[in-house]
């Protein structure tokens, strides 16, 4: 099917995933325009390749003689553009479904899990790249030895994202799959946490080669003893593939990878956490599984420059530290509060977290508030809504009645920054899946300018 495209229509065309299809198909010679609601950091990407975007919901905008329309579950049924070209019988596919169609007619690798998708699959790119394997990669997040959420590669392996929203995942055929996490989340698409394990489990059985199961997950698959299935793959001083002698020297982390046939000793990881050892690990694995050497394996490690919004470290000196991270779940809140902890265990840490959904923040109210305790001062903003209208009474002011932690309060974004001039952290954690995103530079901005003045005086 794709082979006969000549003009694709992207609605919702910034999103992280379907920006990455649209630049692919844009480096495959076919035509591409789509609609989003903003212009963003991506999007105005995908305008210097040439790709027309516009940002109403406009029909007189759509251009003429579209081969294919592609768009993700986040746009609402109502929207007018997708409401049209339902209407009218045009050949309209998922972001999913289009991903699918790429990744099973090759050498598929995906990554699945309720987190560390996008680190575990930015890792393996990077990895199998500089040990030779020219893979192609489709990225939940920028990249940083990329500088995109998409690489395109000319040999037969795929890099790709498993999404579980929506389902999505099980259109994927992959040859290799790693699963991270199968934490309860997206409790509005299964209901409860067993339909999330029969969900994963149905995942993993689409492997056609190989699924390495991160230690302690136990997805309900109907043939146990399947060799598809690598249980206990890895881990941390646990699994087949295992981290150990995990150390913080100079503020970053080291451990030694071993299994039965190798041992990498001293790896320095450019990540910080024992989450992303744990990832690390999943990607040593893949690369092992496809031939690499030891010696390759911790060089390309060791170049790693990390992911956009992935425990980044936006201001580092020896006067203040601040980190932004894309935690939305209360497994990842912990994971980066702790990771902050461990790093700067004397240090006042300050979080500024905005919810995102109200299904979410409902679902998850008393695991939110349980993480966010873990800090020394809290401060909440509104939640974001995303794809989602109001739930009757779930607000950030509810939330924040959760939270234990006295020193707490709730901020406006508009107040926000005066706060941060007013009340200098030392140590301060940015988190949040929605646009908090957008305060990065401006609180950059505020603390640089603050910490100028210090110097000064």
């Amino acid at each position: 099917m794709i082979e006969k495209l000549h003009t694709i229509y992207f609605i919702g065309i910034g999103g992280i995933g379907m920006s990455a299809l649209a630049k692919y198909f844009h480096f495959q010679g076919i035509k591409i325009y789509g609609y989003d609601r903003v212009q963003s950091r991506i999007t105005k990407e995908l305008e210097t390749l040439g790709i027309d975007i516009h940002y109403e919901e406009n029909l007189n905008a759509i251009p003429k003689n579209i081969d294919l329309v592609v768009y993700t579950p986040a746009i609402p049924n109502e929207h007018i553009e997708l409401k049209y070209f339902k209407e009218n019988n045009f050949k309209i596919k998922k972001r999913a479904e289009v991903l699918a169609l790429i990744s099973n007619s090759k050498k598929g690798i995906a990554v699945a899990g309720t987190h560390g998708k996008t680190t575990t699959s930015s890792l393996i790119a990077h990895v199998l790249r500089y040990g030779g394997i020219n893979c192609t990669a489709f990225i939940g997040g920028i990249a940083n030895n990329f500088n995109s959420n998409f690489v395109f590669g000319k040999s037969d392996y795929v890099v790709v994202e498993a999404d579980e929203f929506d389902r999505s995942f099980l259109h994927l055929h992959p040859e290799y799959a790693i699963l991270t996490s199968t934490d309860a989340d997206h409790l509005d698409i299964y209901g409860d946490d067993a339909n999330i394990q029969e969900g994963f489990a149905s995942f993993i059985e689409n492997v056609k080669t190989k699924a390495f199961i991160r230690e302690g997950l136990n997805p309900p698959v109907k043939e146990k003893n399947s060799e598809r299935f690598i249980f206990n793959a890895y881990g941390i001083e646990k699994g087949i593939n295992k981290a150990n002698n995990i150390r913080v020297e100079d503020g970053f982390f080291y451990f030694d990878f071993n299994n039965n046939n190798i041992s990498i000793q001293d790896i320095k990881l450019p990540l910080a956490g024992k989450h992303n050892i744990e990832n690390t690990c999943a990607a040593i694995t893949i690369a092992l599984e496809l031939g690499l050497d030891g010696y390759t394996i911790k060089q390309a490690l060791n170049e790693f420059k990390g992911i956009w919004r992935r425990f980044e470290f936006i201001i580092r000196n020896e006067d203040m530290v601040f980190i932004d991270d894309y935690a939305h779940h209360p497994t990842e809140l912990v994971a980066a509060i702790e990771t902050a902890k461990m790093l700067y265990p004397n240090e006042k840490i300050t979080g500024i977290f905005q919810p995102h959904l109200y299904s979410r923040t409902k679902d998850f109210a008393q695991g939110f508030a349980a993480a966010l305790d873990k800090l020394d001062e809290v401060i909440l903003l509104d939640i974001y809504p995303a794809r989602e209208l109001p739930i009757e009474g779930v607000t950030s002011n509810w939330l924040l009645n959760f939270i234990k932690n006295p020193n707490k309060k709730l901020i406006d974004k508009e107040n926000l920054l005066i706060y941060l001039e007013l009340n200098r952290p030392k140590v301060l954690l940015s988190l949040g899946a929605g646009d908090i995103d957008r305060l990065i530079q401006p609180i950059q901005k505020i603390l640089n300018k603050k910490h100028k003045k210090i110097i000064k005086n």
